[in-house]
């Protein structure tokens, strides 16, 4: 089930998202009502069983008016490998399925390239003869400063050949011209072990950020220093989308006010039930469901309820250390352990045999359908994707509970603030559950 279907759109765009130290990268941003959903390009197998390419092979014959019929930009004296920044308008619908916009060039007839100069690779090119094969990868986040086109429908100009000294941030023309009366034809095919391939860049979810009480900031952390044109967002159990720059100011403005809007109304959506109104009240939902309404007389009596209910749930986190739900993957039969050592393991429940195992934090984002799914969003630690896997549940509350609780104390006990102030609330916390609770003022 595509959860996204349930939520309503309100706006999309296209941003750059910085990411840590990596350079800004384009990114395409849906915003529904009660998620903001992060989204990049990549290169997916659309024959049969869509997958996620690797590296793809791509065959091409040099014709005698037309060339190759690509522009190339970048090199490594930019840290990054060349890419494919035009197709020719006449040779598109040749390529179409196999190579793309975007794409890294790795090897040419063999000769590996990654780490070549711009003008190195455009040499290669020149002396590869009648025939080049390309070995190459989606660069999923090339660098915002080449200015690649989004889509394939960006066509190089004609000319004779390339000629002169080449630049790497601009297109490098490798005999572009096409002759319509040329009976030479362009020769593609895919993997030499699995013809037929076709392929499809599509956009692909990076990160997926629940709006519930969730938070952003124009500010630098710590700082009173605001971005320019940018904000990041956090979610309530500390996913951040990362730095979202707008394309303007105006834009900005825009992405800014959606967003308060959808998290002001679902703040509102979700405290309209409330039975009790006065200032210091708060909520405990059980594993069931069921909500239960308390209220004290002053603040510093609802922050030691609040300490006593954290401390609470660390405490027991630590001493059952792991829990296990039965789920369905697929109508078969599986189990998710949730282990506060090592993290999230799926296994079939017949045969104990482990289908995946991700640390916590490799969990990059989840979202769930209000009934029984939830689609897990985890970071691959090699490739870097984002790798989606959802499963049923009998019982999602206590399933989402479990989850928030040991996020909590995984938290917790990284802060030793938090950890030297055990002793002073164990007498409240020994009465308490390891319930999730809501708290309103």
């Amino acid at each position: 089930m595509d959860f996204r279907t349930a939520c309503e759109e309100t706006k999309t765009g296209i941003c750059l998202l910085q990411d840590g130290n990596q350079e800004p990268f384009k990114v395409r941003l849906h915003l529904a009502k009660d998620i903001l959903m992060i989204q990049e390009q990549d290169v997916i197998c659309v024959s049969g069983e869509p997958f996620y390419s690797g590296e793809r092979t791509v065959t091409i014959r040099r014709q005698t008016v037309g060339g190759f019929g690509l522009s190339i930009k970048g090199g490594a004296e930019h840290n990054i490998p060349v890419v494919v920044s035009k197709i020719s308008k006449e040779q598109r619908a040749e390529l179409s399925g196999l190579l793309f916009i975007g794409d890294a060039i790795l090897q040419i007839n063999g000769i590996n390239v990654r780490k070549c100069r711009h003008e190195e690779v455009v040499q290669v090119l020149r002396n590869a003869g009648e025939e080049v094969t390309l070995t190459v990868s989606f660069l999923k986040r090339a660098p915002a400063f080449l200015k690649l086109p989004l889509n394939e429908d960006c066509a190089c100009a004609p000319s004779d050949q390339s000629s002169g000294t080449s630049s790497p941030l601009c297109d490098s023309g490798l005999h572009l011209n096409y002759h319509p009366n040329n009976t030479d034809t362009l020769s593609c095919s895919s993997w030499p072990t699995s013809p037929g391939l076709r392929w499809e860049k599509r956009w692909c979810d990076l990160r997926l950020i629940p709006l519930l009480h969730s938070r952003f900031s124009q500010y630098v952390p710590g700082t009173d220093l605001s971005r320019q044109n940018a904000f990041q967002v956090i979610a309530v159990d500390g996913v951040c989308s990362g730095i979202i720059q707008s394309l303007s100011a105006e834009d900005c403005v825009d992405w800014l006010q959606a967003i308060a809007t959808n998290i002001s109304n679902l703040t509102k959506h979700n405290d309209s039930d409330l039975l009790d109104r006065r200032k210091h009240c708060f909520t405990v939902q059980s594993e069931s469901g069921e909500d239960l309404y308390f209220s004290v007389e002053l603040e510093s009596d609802l922050a030691q309820w609040e300490r006593a209910f954290q401390t609470a749930t660390f405490l027991e986190v630590e001493r059952i250390q792991c829990k296990t739900y039965a789920c369905v993957l697929e109508s078969h039969l599986m189990g998710l352990t949730i282990d506060f050592s090592t993290g999230f393991i799926c296994f079939d429940a017949a045969t104990k045999a482990i289908l995946w195992r991700y640390k916590f934090s490799q969990l990059k984002g989840s979202s769930d359908d209000g009934k029984s799914k939830i689609k897990f969003l985890f970071q691959n630690p090699d490739t870097k994707q984002i790798e989606a896997k959802e499963l049923e549940f009998s019982n999602l509350f206590a399933v989402l509970h479990c989850i928030h609780s040991f996020f909590a104390a995984k938290v917790a006990c990284l802060d030793p603030l938090f950890l030297g102030n055990q002793a002073t609330v164990s007498a409240a916390a020994s009465s308490a559950t390891t319930s999730k609770a809501k708290y309103t003022t």
